[in-house]
């Protein structure tokens, strides 16, 4: 006998759904924890299916809810439901799909496919079959309802669709064709499957945004269920891209970016090029409703106050500890940036549209052809970027700003002739061409860093920060935005700037509104980050921090404009140093005390939830990055705050905090107060360190990257004391570094971890000696160096232990450009016992497999990979005679030296290879000699020769030689590197 419910139970529970549709909040409070006491009570759940399908004398409302309070509860907690419940919800749902009401239909048709995403299709055999029957049903309802259900799940569970074994799309494409010359046209919508260019002419709007989200769905899903009509779908999604009805465009401009995320993208659309991207072009133009809406007449509107409707929510991103690479300036590997595509310049607009669709379409394309893309774009291009109509000339701006990533190389050549141009039109009579202007000249930064910053900087920098003060917010706006990007590309390529940048950068403080304040937070933060220590002159400091001290003072504590202007504060803090000091105090303890009013809101709103509503932590995220800005600018002169404090009593409650965010920025100011003021940190290092290895878990990338990096300044710090915790932590970080697809980021300071590990306890660590190709590109510096120190003293204790990896120590080695002088002694020791250990024969075996560059490098610098070494060496210049340079400098070719034949010492010619250009000095001379196959190739060798003074008229300045003694009878036996003095 089926379910049936206790009548008492079944009226509290109908109370209960109107009670909770009570505006009143006291009124939800309670019913939604009445709700909370009643999933306590299995079949709780069969009480609200049977509302949903079975009470049909309530009110829609009442049932609809019924059936959301149930998906919600399958979505949360459904593979703990008894299987009598769970087949009893799917049977009715099945039972029901075709009830008179859409709205119950609808809510039915979203618990199934809830449903599905939650216990797989294969839990749920009986469930596709049945509702293609219904499909065939002659009752309209049982019809529709069963093509919402199956249109919700191809949306939200393609993937399993896809991958099920029984191939149910086979059955289900087919069965969908039969509907396209349905009737009604709410069929017709739902019918969705390959050759929906049958409908193409459709005249009902609705099919034809459902024919295109369909072909959308299935370029994701089904690519090779198109490939047979992929020219035909193509020649009607450029079609649908032009349609009149922009709601049928935009659906149909997805269908670009889809594609070109698919590896087949550039093969089809090749043929279609030259029609598609005048089509996007076309697209990106405003229209006249766009141009009302965002008042594109208005120039002056910098008085307006803004509606606080018009600001974004923002949310803070924790602090992360990144490692810097070779020849970077950012962070790692960017993990948890965002790339704003400045194409939000019309955010007063829907939040994506025709204009940003088909903008964003034409840069992933790009992306895909290349320069190749350049042909068809670059004459319209012409046309239109110098367009007397501005609407025609503002879309020009906008293409040559979205083809800026993936056609770079292909600019390059164009570049000095519109860089120009595009800073003259900045000044634009329009705004909206300005701000757009702003946008585009911040993806060719990077370019602009590269050249002379008298030709191109300058007159960019200027212009930028006339804008930054325009009249117009939209334009304020898009060039602070733009000033950020630019400040990231040239780093302290700005410092001789400062003194104006920062006059402008206080001066807007006194004209921005409230939503352009918050981003000048951001210019200012990032000029912070980027120029360094450069910030913290006096004249500097008393410019920057009175404006930026007053907003503090001003906002209150649960005012989230605290956000964007504490992670300013945390910039400038790091930057300033010691500049910060005269600030710091109030600064530190405002922080302290948000940290400990968001952890007595949190336990109050745990244990009386009916009385107290959870705090926003963003607050006390933002406290802690502060602090640990403050911690990192002032090092050990925050001491005195931090003994006056009890900032460690919660820490250690924010280390255990469940939100990872949390637990990130806990860690990140654990790391720095560690650098900072270990005496403090030390005592409580007992409670710290099961926390940290706990939260050594790469499924939260952040968190996990933070606490390894603490845990390798705690080691540091602790010296041979760290050697109980060593077991704490290190199977974790020797199971995070031999996972597979490990983010660079957590790699590299993973491997930094482990050296640092082992460089104070090497007897605990050695047997682990892997991370050595993890340390390879990161730049220079302290960490660095402790991690190698480290690896050296577990090779030695362990030298077997490298064996295997040999090659990538040699390249880690490799790797550094100025080691510390012990260090190179270090490296020196390892490479040459290695060497004499496995002996010549085997070791040039061995160092035959390196690259070329890496032999070179350790030939160079640690006198291995198959060099003869020498005491000393002595080159005579045939018969005396002076050597004379040739006089051909070619860009990429080498200038040539001659000596006179049968030189002494060599029996043969002699040449010398300049290394470049002959006007960049050097200091010394390196020389290659191929030594006679009548020397011997066991022993040290001395040679004779002399010193050379090589005089060239044309270029005074001293040159990196190439020297290579060559004759024809020569066999190459070893290579004799060393370096002398040459003066030029």
């Amino acid at each position: 006998m089926a379910w049936q419910p206790e009548e008492n139970g079944l009226r509290q529970i109908l109370q209960l759904l109107k009670e909770s549709q009570s505006p009143d909040n006291a009124t939800q409070r309670a019913v939604q924890q009445k709700l909370e006491e009643l999933n306590k009570f299995p079949d709780f759940n069969n009480y609200l299916i049977f509302v949903l399908t079975k009470l049909k004398n309530e009110d829609d409302p009442t049932r609809s809810l019924s059936g959301l309070i149930l998906k919600n509860n399958v979505r949360a907690h459904f593979e703990k439901f008894p299987a009598e419940v769970s087949s009893f919800i799917k049977q009715e749902c099945l039972n029901s799909i075709g009830d008179p009401s859409p709205l119950i239909r609808a809510t039915i048709g979203i618990l199934i496919t809830t449903i599905v995403a939650k216990g797989d299709l294969r839990n749920w055999p009986e469930l596709l079959p049945a509702l293609c029957q219904c499909l065939d049903s002659e009752d309209y309802n049982v019809c529709e309802g069963a093509f919402g259900a199956l249109q919700k799940i191809c949306e939200d569970s393609a993937e399993a669709l896809d991958n099920d074994p029984s191939r149910p799309l086979n059955i289900l494409i087919p069965k969908f064709l039969q509907f396209f010359k349905q009737q009604s046209p709410k069929i017709r919508s739902h019918a969705i499957a390959c050759n929906l260019f049958y409908l193409a002419s459709d005249d009902d709007t609705e099919v034809r945004k459902n024919v295109c989200r369909a072909l959308v769905m299935l370029v994701e899903v089904r690519m090779d269920r198109l490939m047979p009509h992929i020219n035909s779908i193509i020649e009607y999604m450029m079609m649908r891209t032009t349609d009149d009805d922009d709601t049928v465009a935009l659906e149909a401009c997805e269908y670009w970016l889809s594609l070109a995320e698919q590896p087949i993208c550039k093969e089809v659309l090749t043929p279609h090029i030259e029609k598609l991207v005048p089509i996007l072009v076309k697209g990106m133009k405003y229209s006249e409703i766009d141009i009302i809406l965002l008042k594109g007449d208005v120039e002056d509107d910098e008085m307006v106050p803004d509606k606080e409707s018009d600001i974004k929510p923002r949310f803070h991103r924790a602090r992360s500890h990144n490692q810097k690479h070779q020849g970077e300036g950012g962070d790692g590997d960017g993990e948890g940036d965002s790339d704003d595509d400045g194409m939000d310049d019309d955010d007063s607009l829907s939040d994506w549209n025709l204009r940003k669709c088909s903008a964003a379409a034409l840069d992933v394309l790009a992306n895909v052809f290349r320069e190749d893309i350049l042909p068809v774009l670059l004459p319209i291009l012409k046309e239109i970027l110098f367009h007397a109509n501005w609407e025609i000339k503002e879309s020009g701006i906008l293409v040559l700003g979205a083809i800026a990533e993936g056609c770079m190389n292909g600019m390059i050549p164009h570049l000095p002739e519109l860089i120009p141009y595009l800073i003259t039109c900045l000044a634009d009579k329009k705004a909206l061409v300005r701000s757009i202007t702003c946008w585009t000249l911040s993806r060719y930064a990077h370019w602009v860093v590269g050249q002379p910053h008298e030709q191109y900087l300058k007159p960019l920098m200027t212009e930028l920060l006339k804008r930054v003060l325009d009249a117009n917010k939209r334009v304020q706006e898009a060039a602070c935005s733009a000033f950020a990007t630019l400040e990231e590309e040239a780093c302290t390529e700005l410092v001789p700037y400062l003194g104006f940048i920062l006059e402008t950068l206080v001066f807007a403080f006194s004209k921005y509104q409230h939503k352009n304040l918050l981003i000048l937070y951001d210019a200012i933060g990032t000029l912070a980050d980027s120029v360094g220590h450069h910030l913290n002159k006096p004249e500097y400091v008393s410019m920057l921090m009175p404006p930026l001290i007053e907003k503090w003072n001003v906002l209150k504590d649960e005012d989230k404009d605290l956000f964007p202007l504490l992670e300013c504060l945390s910039s400038v803090a790091t930057a300033l140093q010691s500049g910060f000091l005269p600030y710091c105090e109030p600064v530190y303890r405002r922080c302290v005390s948000l940290v400990e009013q968001t952890l007595g809101q949190n336990l109050a709103s745990m244990q009386s939830p009916d009385q107290f509503d959870p705090p926003d932590k963003d607050f006390m995220i933002v406290a802690l990055d502060l602090l640990s800005g403050l911690a990192e600018g002032l090092n050990q002169q925050i001491e005195t705050l931090v003994a006056n404090s009890d900032i460690l009593k919660l820490l250690y409650q924010c280390m255990q905090d469940p939100m990872p965010e949390v637990r990130q920025s806990s860690f990140a100011l654990l790391g720095d107060l560690t650098k900072a003021c270990f005496q403090h940190v030390k005592q409580c290092i007992g409670d710290f360190m099961p926390i940290l290895g706990h939260n050594l878990n790469p499924e939260y990338i952040s968190v996990c990257n933070n606490a390894t990096w603490a845990i390798g300044e705690i080691s540091i710090k602790m010296g041979p004391d760290m050697k109980e915790y060593v077991p704490v932590v290190l199977g974790n970080l020797i199971e995070i570094i031999n996972r597979p697809n490990t983010p660079k980021t957590l790699l590299e300071n993973t491997a930094i971890t482990i050296g640092r590990l082992g460089l104070v306890c090497p007897a605990e660590v050695a047997p682990n000696l892997q991370q050595c190709t993890s340390l390879r590109n990161i730049r220079d510096n302290e960490e660095k160096d402790s991690a190698f120190r480290g690896v050296c003293h577990m090779i030695s204790v362990n030298p077997g232990g490298v064996v295997q990896d040999f090659i990538f120590f040699c390249d880690a080695v490799a790797s550094w450009v100025h080691p510390k002088q012990d260090l190179k002694e270090m490296f020196y020791k390892i490479l040459h016992g290695f060497k004499d250990q496995v002996g010549e024969d085997n070791w040039k075996k061995f160092s035959d497999q390196f690259p070329v560059p890496l032999r070179e490098r350790l030939a160079h610098h640690y006198a291995v990979c198959g060099v003869f070494w020498v005491d000393k060496l002595y080159i005579w210049a045939g018969g005396g005679r002076e050597l004379s340079i040739q006089p051909f400098w070619a860009r990429g070719r080498a200038g040539r030296l001659r000596a006179g034949k049968g030189g002494r010492g060599t029996g043969g010619r002699a040449s010398v290879y300049a290394l470049g250009n002959p006007g960049i000095a050097a200091v010394t001379i390196i020389i290659q000699i191929a030594l006679l196959s009548v020397c011997s190739s066991s022993g040290r060798r001395k040679m004779l020769a002399s010193v050379l003074n090589i005089s060239n008229t044309s270029k005074q300045s001293t040159i990196s030689y190439l020297f290579a003694v060559r004759h024809q009878k020569l066999e190459l036996l070893n290579t004799v590197l060393v370096e002398i003095p040459i003066k030029v």
